[in-house]
């Protein structure tokens, strides 16, 4: 078994660190094996990022992902990007309000950053949702690893946000995949 993740969205989403999460939970938590590599452009904020994961039981022969098996696109651009990259029966989850015009009327939709900043009160942590909804979507890895890691990782004092952001982006994701619907339409505040 390989599977082949793709983060993708712009610089300052916090996509490079989910990846590393994710790969740390597959890998330290789950013990698979394990390659994460990431890119992103010359900005410090804006520019496109992505973080790839390959997850195999055997050997991984070839670090970079080929055909993509799950995308997560956080911007428009990254999903236009890199939605070719995607095979036919993979995965696409889009952030509903910043992916408006998702290519593929099978893409779940589900407003991460929107319900991050309303349940949480920031953005900050819409990384941390982000992996809630690949993995409550897709069941790529497991809540338990996935939590350790995330866990692991994040700055001291701020546990418990990640752990609520953690939980909200499960449920928005296994809610996207038993409930597909639209979503519902962005209204900027006035």
């Amino acid at each position: 078994m390989r599977i082949e993740v793709r983060l993708a969205g712009s610089g300052g989403q916090g996509l490079i660190t989910a990846g590393i999460i994710l790969a740390e939970a597959a890998g330290l938590h789950e013990g698979k094996n394990v390659v994460q590599t990431q890119s992103y452009g010359p900005e410090a904020r804006g520019g496109a990022s992505k973080a790839e994961v390959v997850i195999s039981d055997g050997p991984i022969h070839y670090p970079k992902a080929q055909r993509l098996d799950v995308l997560l696109a956080m911007t428009q651009e990254a999903c236009d990007r890199y939605f070719h990259d995607l095979k036919h029966e993979g995965a696409l989850i889009v952030d509903a309000d910043l992916v408006p015009t998702p290519p593929s009327s099978s893409a779940l939709s589900v407003p991460i950053v929107r319900k991050v900043r309303e349940d949480l009160g920031r953005e900050l942590f819409a990384n941390i949702a982000a992996l809630g909804v690949l993995a409550g979507a897709t069941g790529v890895v497991g809540l338990p690893a996935l939590e350790a890691a995330v866990l692991a990782r994040v700055p001291a004092g701020t546990e418990e946000p990640n752990r609520k952001a953690l939980e909200l982006g499960l449920t928005l994701g296994r809610d996207a995949v038993e409930n597909p619907r639209e979503s519902e339409p962005y209204e900027a505040d006035e």
